[in-house]
């Protein structure tokens, strides 16, 4: 065993993940945090590991409770922004609902369904989820909440597919 290896081993131990980010070649240690301080780890001289609750690993939030919490407002995020590249394609009247709701499924959703087969997805994630899509997909319809239309048809005049069946397809 290399030194690296005793240090995961010991923190381990002591209830903390640790994850070698490859890219940096530095150690970042996830930790549960116990009380009101946080705890420091010495390994060596050299080495000063940052202790932190959620991180970027290559795309992907990790988060302490190993929950998708963090992954899934990131690419909710990062779906917005992709959104909002492509807000006037995907809102121009002279362009079909088929067309966009293409344009949206292989662009905006997509970008979203990135690295979701590693998330342990519960209930509230899902709601989270289906209420930025139906933000999007109202704004693409051009049809507001004042409006008090149910958002029962808007999939079907862009023929979208279910975005729980994307889900659990990709787990698959």
């Amino acid at each position: 065993m290399n030194k690296a290896d005793v240090v995961r081993f010991e923190l381990e131990q002591a209830e903390n993940r640790v994850e070698l980010c490859k890219v940096c070649r530095v150690f970042v240690f996830i930790h549960r945090s116990t009380g009101t301080g946080r705890s420091s780890v010495d390994i060596g001289v050299n080495i000063n590991p940052e202790l932190v609750d959620r991180f970027c690993y290559l795309g992907d939030m990790l988060s302490v409770d190993g929950d998708a919490d963090a992954a899934v407002e990131n690419r909710i995020r990062i779906r917005w922004n992709k959104f909002r590249q492509l807000v006037l394609l995907l809102t121009n009247k002279d362009i079909s609902l088929i067309v966009r709701g293409r344009l949206y499924s292989s662009s905006v959703q997509s970008s979203m369904l990135h690295g979701s087969e590693t998330w342990p997805v519960r209930k509230e994630n899902e709601v989270t989820l289906q209420k930025a899509e139906m933000r999007m997909v109202r704004w693409m319809c051009g049809v507001k909440l004042q409006d008090r239309i149910p958002n029962i048809g808007f999939r079907e005049r862009l023929r979208l597919e279910d975005r729980i069946s994307l889900l659990q397809q990709n787990r698959l």
